[in-house]
This record gives structure tokens, C-alpha cells and sequence, in this order.
């Protein structure tokens, strides 16, 4: 009987080049670079990741490529198999919401990290992103609906709560910045989107972290950071990265949105309980549902997108069919 091991993801990475080579009469490359109005590309489902590596890899350095797909699992099935030919740092997934945008219902904080995230790299392109990532971002893979979906303008440019060992820092400052950043002040934190003091000492949970993380202080000195399990609330090794948490929620509840919502309450009676509460700056369930009389303007994904990237439909006719 013989074994054999999978490939490693540097020697899969090879193949764009190869295939390039011996493909060369197909041009494709030359015709990313070219920029050709319309491309239309047909292969097996399984090649699909290494077609669309090669055409990452042809686009101008500061382009990047939008990879469209009709569900959110496809999305994570693709970006898994591009990372197999690219640095898994230059591909990520831009989720859409589990709700419809006019539902009373919030997405899940680990959604919005995710997007929020992707949103921020996005903005900071040729902008010196070694804080968040190795390399710059080169392929977006996103559902139809998180394409066609509305974003606040702006939200790639909100800040995280960042704090390192050894970092001045007042606890009470730390306090409000989470609570600015939407995050919710529990008695003991379980749940992403959760923070929590006790004395000298502040555990939050970032969406976009597996294990939430625990800051001990001395004075208004950050002491040490480490990660600790929420089964049973016991530390665990130190986080050397630090915190790092982005906003909870898509609609900060600002001074500017607060007051709309105030003043739209007797015109919108519909919806004046929701409207109510963010005027006290509560953050409700739904009240994403609000975004567009809430904030100045909206704008979508493609209006993000850098000069010179491309958009690239995965299965149009699925993803048309989905967008209906």
C-alpha cells in the first residue's frame, strides 16, 4: 500500500505560473492587464480557484479583484480554495448579513467584524498596514447580497480599540471607546461584543477573535493581555498581538445620529420605539434597519474598490437568479 501527502499551499501557489506558461496562447494575463471590457471564462469548477489566482496575480499592484458568488458558503468554499495558490493573508471573505436589511433584527458581531475588517483594508490600501496585516489585499470574495446591500460611508475608516503591554492608557478612557465602539457592558463577558470590568481588570470579546481577552492594569499603565476561555473564565497565554477590537455595529450611535433619530421620531411613528431608544443611545435589536435616514450617505462595495480592480461574476446565472 502507498500514501501520499496533499501539496503544500507553496508548491499549489507554483501552478499560477505554470499554468500561465504553458496556457500562454489563451493570453489571459495580457488580457487582465489590458483591461478588456468583458472577459468570459469557462472551466471546471475545481480550476476555478487557479483561473482566478492568475488573474489576481495580472492586476495592477494597487487593484484588487472582486470575486462575486450567490451565497455566502460559496464564497467560504472559494476563498478557501484561492488560499491554497495565495498567501491566505491577501484573500478575504466579505459576508453579508444573515438578516434582510429592512428586518428588526441586528446581524451577529462576528459578521460585522468580518466586514468591517475587509471594509478597513480596503480604505488603507498604499497606506502601511503592518498593525493588521503582512501583505495588502488582493481578492475580495463576496455574495451577491453583500454587494447589492447599502454600507454607511465611512466605515472603513472607524478606529479599533487597540492596546498593547506597557501602553498608557486610562481604564475609564478604554471604557468609553467600547462603549462608543458599540460594544455591550456585561457583568461577566460570553458572548463577542461583550466587555466587562472588575477593578483593575477588563476582559472583552472582539468579533473577529476566537477567545475573548483579558487586560490587567496598574494604574493607567496596560500591565499585561491575555486570552481566557469563556467556559470557565480562567486566563490562558498571553496574546503578544494585544487587543485589537473593532466596532460591534455598522450604526455608531454618534451625537449627529442621535439627534436625527430625535428629530425623526414624530415623522417616522412606525418605528418611534426604535428610534426612541437610539436617541438615548441605546443600542436596540434592528436598529441597523434605520441606517439609511439615519446616517448622511450610503454607498456600496464596488464604491470602495480601489482604481484599476476588476469584478469577476462566479457562476452568473446562479448569481442573478440569487439577486432576484
Amino acid at each position: 500500500m502507498t500514501t501520499t501527502t496533499a501539496p503544500a499551499a507553496s508548491t499549489l501557489a507554483q501552478l499560477t505560473t505554470l499554468w500561465g506558461d504553458r496556457h500562454s496562447e489563451w493570453a489571459l494575463a495580457r488580457r487582465v492587464r489590458e483591461r478588456t471590457p468583458l472577459l468570459d471564462l469557462a472551466c471546471v469548477s475545481g480550476a476555478r480557484p487557479l483561473v482566478l489566482a492568475v488573474v489576481a496575480s495580472a492586476l495592477p499592484e494597487a487593484g484588487q479583484l472582486l470575486v462575486v458568488t450567490a451565497t455566502n458558503r460559496e464564497a467560504d468554499d472559494l476563498a478557501a480554495g484561492l488560499c491554497s495558490f495565495l498567501n491566505p493573508d491577501v484573500v478575504a471573505v466579505f459576508p453579508s448579513w444573515e438578516t434582510l436589511p429592512h428586518e428588526r433584527l441586528s446581524p451577529r458581531n462576528d459578521t460585522v467584524g468580518r466586514r468591517l475588517a475587509v471594509l478597513r483594508r480596503l480604505a488603507r490600501s498604499g497606506i502601511d498596514t503592518s498593525e493588521e496585516a503582512a501583505d495588502p489585499l488582493r481578492i475580495v470574495v463576496a455574495p451577491v447580497r453583500a454587494v447589492l446591500q447599502p454600507i454607511a460611508v465611512g466605515l472603513g475608516e472607524l478606529t479599533p480599540v487597540a492596546l498593547v503591554a506597557g501602553q498608557e492608557r486610562a481604564l475609564e478612557v478604554v471604557v468609553e471607546d467600547l462603549v462608543g465602539a458599540a460594544y455591550t457592558r456585561t457583568d461577566l463577558v460570553e458572548r463577542r461584543g461583550e466587555f466587562a470590568v472588575r477593578g483593575g481588570i477588563l476582559d472583552v470579546f472582539p468579533p473577529t477573535e476566537e477567545h475573548p481577552l483579558r487586560v490587567e492594569f496598574w494604574g493607567d499603565t496596560v500591565e499585561e493581555i491575555r486570552w481566557f476561555r469563556v467556559a470557565d473564565q480562567r486566563s490562558l497565554e498571553v496574546a503578544d498581538g494585544g487587543l485589537w477590537a473593532p466596532p460591534c455595529r455598522e450604526l455608531l450611535l454618534t451625537d449627529a445620529v442621535r439627534e436625527r433619530a430625535r428629530a425623526l421620531i414624530p415623522q417616522l411613528p412606525g418605528v418611534a420605539d426604535l428610534l426612541e431608544k437610539v436617541a438615548e443611545g441605546i443600542a436596540v435589536e434592528g436598529m441597523e434597519s434605520l441606517l439609511p435616514v439615519l446616517v448622511d450617505r450610503m454607498q456600496t462595495l464596488l464604491d470602495v474598490l480601489p482604481p484599476g480592480s476588476m469584478v469577476i461574476a462566479h457562476d452568473p446565472e446562479r448569481i442573478r437568479l440569487r439577486a432576484h
